[in-house]
């Protein structure tokens, strides 16, 4: 077979099509996602006020003293990366992801340990420890629902160290 300058245009754009034409799968989502603390004391409360874990009972979220802030709210469902930075000055964070219970309730936690139960919580991933300006990432794929970020090392999830991201059609 003689290949001329025109089938190679051809061949070219077909594949083209193939690869960025219908049916081409939807580009993947990136989450930029903030761990962040007020510094060294941060964790002084714990234990001596309410958690402020998601739907713990008074909890005050004006009080926290750790977060995670992420640069979207909603993404839709398919591939998503979180990339997540420790903004942190001298602590170490992590990212967890786990789905919302589905009456609403708290997720699963450890009183005695000031820890979620990650696999009562239906963990399905995390970026682990990273220390103070570390950046790490997780790629996951998300079906539509609400799911919650949070930071598991000890104290920091009920300090406040979570928030919610909804998964759309």
């Amino acid at each position: 077979m003689t290949t001329t300058k025109r089938s190679s245009l051809f061949l070219v754009a077909g594949l083209t099509a193939a690869v960025f034409g219908h049916g081409a799968m939807a580009a993947a989502t990136t989450v930029s996602v903030s761990l962040w603390d007020n510094g060294m004391m941060a964790l002084d409360a714990l234990g001596t006020m309410p958690g402020m874990g998601m739907n713990m009972p008074d909890a005050d979220m004006g009080m926290a003293t750790m977060g995670i802030t992420t640069d979207m709210a909603t993404v839709p469902a398919g591939e998503i990366t979180f990339t997540a930075t420790n903004d942190s000055e001298a602590t170490i964070h992590e990212m967890l992801i786990s789905p919302v219970p589905a009456d609403g309730g708290m997720l699963p936690y450890d009183q005695a340990a000031y820890r979620v139960e990650e696999e009562s919580a239906m963990s399905l991933g995390e970026v682990s420890e990273l220390e103070p300006g570390d950046t790490g990432a997780l790629t996951i794929t998300l079906d539509p629902g609400q799911y919650v970020l949070y930071c598991n090392v000890p104290g920091h999830y009920e300090m406040g160290m979570w928030t919610l991201i909804t998964v759309t059609e």
